[in-house]
């Protein structure tokens, strides 16, 4: 373990040196680039420092019980030592945890696509449920969030909307969203009371900078159009609303939410960087395992992360097999002990996987 630390703390210092660098401070980029890498390793150099101190105290009392012959200071000095042992162990259970390789992208604010799965109305009815959950959740931790674009079932349902939310650790607190939620209630329209089954899928996307995507003007292909509106003095006389096409991937962004036309194409842009950087960690990912599912799936009924019940009023996540009866305040933003529960397995799975 000290081999490691020894060449995390090396590379501090010399991102350290790096920053310093008067031709680096000129560079905006490459700014970004080291401080970002610098404030990842942080807190490891600081247990480091902290874990040293720890052994350093643990050598000299040892030293000194050498040397010592009176038996109350030897009673003491022995009991110092096994309060500096116990400290050590937690430095180093701490240590093991920060090593544990941290993803790169949970400081980020995120990017997130809801779309109505099997189902029909009832889907899109659900998918607006889903919205609503993740609207009040960022009410209640303090976040911003943004719609991008949207696109309704004319129902009070949505077929789909993408929204941006900004806020402290937002993609390490949402990552675990993604897949398919399941909702199982009755359907207003439903006169024999029987109870449906529909699905609606939630892609969390890591909001890409401009370091960390780049994207060449001739590689994209800009529409403009009308947006749609619901008629009356909504309907807009200027074309304002975007469709960017990234050619080389193929890859399609909208926004028509605001009323100018160079606001809908910066955020058009931001959700094309975000998809084109979500499929880069997605090829990652599938080269470290081919049998890796896709976030999301196919949007069927039976691949589901998390089961909305209705009729009993229970909510269930599939993956840490956390049920609570609180289906009401969860679906009003009350979601942080789901949130909780996943980053603790994910946590605890990439320890196993560190320590194997």
């Amino acid at each position: 373990m000290l081999e490691r630390l020894s060449s995390v703390e090396e590379k501090y210092e010399e991102l350290n040196k790096l920053l310093a660098d008067p031709e680096v401070v000129t560079d905006h980029t490459k700014v970004q680039q080291y401080a970002k890498e610098q404030s990842v390793m942080r807190e490891v150099v600081e247990l480091a420092r902290e874990y040293r101190e720890v052994i350093k105290e643990i050598s000299d009392l040892r030293d000194m019980l050498r040397s010592e012959s009176d038996p109350e200071i030897l009673s003491l000095a022995k009991d110092e030592q096994l309060t500096l042992e116990e400290k050590q162990q937690k430095a180093e259970e701490r240590l093991r945890k920060a090593l544990v390789p941290k993803d790169p992208n949970d400081h980020k604010n995120v990017i997130i696509e809801i779309r109505a799965g099997t189902g029909g109305e009832e889907a899109g009815l659900f998918a607006s449920n889903l919205y609503r959950m993740y609207s009040r959740l960022a009410q209640r931790l303090d976040w911003n969030l943004e719609i991008i674009n949207s696109n309704s079932t004319g129902v009070g349902g949505l077929k789909e909307i993408t929204f941006q939310v900004r806020g402290d650790q937002a993609y390490s607190k949402l990552k675990h969203e993604s897949g398919v939620h399941r909702v199982q209630r009755v359907p207003t329209t439903e006169s024999s009371g029987r109870i449906h089954t529909s699905a609606a899928t939630v892609a969390v996307l890591p909001e890409a900078e401009e370091v960390d995507v780049e994207i060449k003007q001739e590689d994209l292909q800009i529409d403009i159009y009308h947006a749609s509106g619901h008629g009356g003095q909504n309907v807009q006389k200027v074309a304002t609303a975007v469709r960017m096409t990234h050619i080389p991937s193929g890859l399609v962004t909208t926004c028509q939410d605001e009323r100018s036309q160079h606001k809908n194409k910066e955020k058009a842009l931001a959700v094309l960087r975000s998809r084109i950087l979500a499929a880069e960690i997605e090829k990652q990912q599938q080269e470290i395992s081919d049998n890796r599912r896709s976030q999301i799936g196919s949007g069927d009924r039976s691949e589901r992360v998390r089961t909305y019940n209705f009729p009993q009023g229970w909510i269930t996540d599939h993956r840490v097999g956390l049920t609570s009866y609180n289906l009401e305040q969860v679906l009003d933003g009350d979601l942080m002990e789901f949130i909780e529960a996943l980053v603790q397995e994910d946590q605890a799975r990439k320890l196993k996987n560190a320590s194997l």
